[in-house]
């Protein structure tokens, strides 16, 4: 049995090469090639095709949360853990953006279901987070409702900007993590067209 665990390891590794190289496009053909072997003795090792998919999905899901969990322990107040928490999210699709986009938006994740696994991922950070801000706040009973609205809304935002940050590069990670930041702070509120851009915004080929 260990050396079978082993042995899925290496061929979920290899799975795993191919998403990063091909993103969207990776195929099962490409991954059982990748690890030298057919796509059935590849899927001997994880019960199917989207057994496979779903391991891979909850190995990068994993590694996410754990990157999310320490950041929300980190910092020396609110503000500096909101901010290393948007940019552990933004790191890490950063670093994987193949990953990223296979698992949301590639047809064979989506045949597996991948999407939907998702979403409740997503969903799971928001419950997360939705407790760290009760507890931090010291929200009562009646109240916890709104930790769980804001915990949701945060998540949808950073995930959605940072969807939108893979393709575009308007800003560098770090001008995108504390303009999020500053928008959570209300930071938006104080601002009027008379304010200088944000630093790290990448110029217009019209500005030269």
């Amino acid at each position: 049995m260990p050396e079978r665990t082993a042995r899925r390891e290496e061929l979920l590794d290899a799975a795993d090469r191919i998403v990063q190289r091909d993103g969207p496009a990776a195929s099962m053909r490409a991954m059982a090639a990748e690890a030298g072997i057919t796509k059935p003795v590849l899927y001997r090792y994880f019960g199917d095709k989207d057994g496979l998919l779903t391991a891979l999905a909850d190995r990068h899901t994993h590694d996410l949360l754990e990157r999310l969990r320490q950041a929300l322990r980190s910092g020396t107040d609110r503000r500096s853990r909101t901010a290393a928490t948007i940019d552990a999210y933004l790191q890490a699709i950063e670093e994987r953006p193949q990953v990223y986009r296979f698992l949301l938006y590639g047809q064979a994740a989506a045949e597996a279901g991948l999407p939907v696994r998702m979403q409740s991922f997503t969903r799971r950070i928001g419950d997360e987070l939705a407790a760290g801000i009760a507890h931090e706040l010291r929200l009562d009973e009646a109240r916890r409702a709104l930790a769980t609205t804001w915990a949701h809304g945060i998540v949808g935002m950073v995930q959605a900007a940072g969807d939108h940050w893979l393709t575009s590069r308007e800003l560098n990670r770090t001008a995108l993590v504390e303009a999020l930041t500053g928008l959570l702070w209300g930071e938006f509120a104080g601002l009027s067209g008379s304010d200088s851009p944000i630093t790290g915004a990448v110029p217009h080929p019209a500005q030269g």
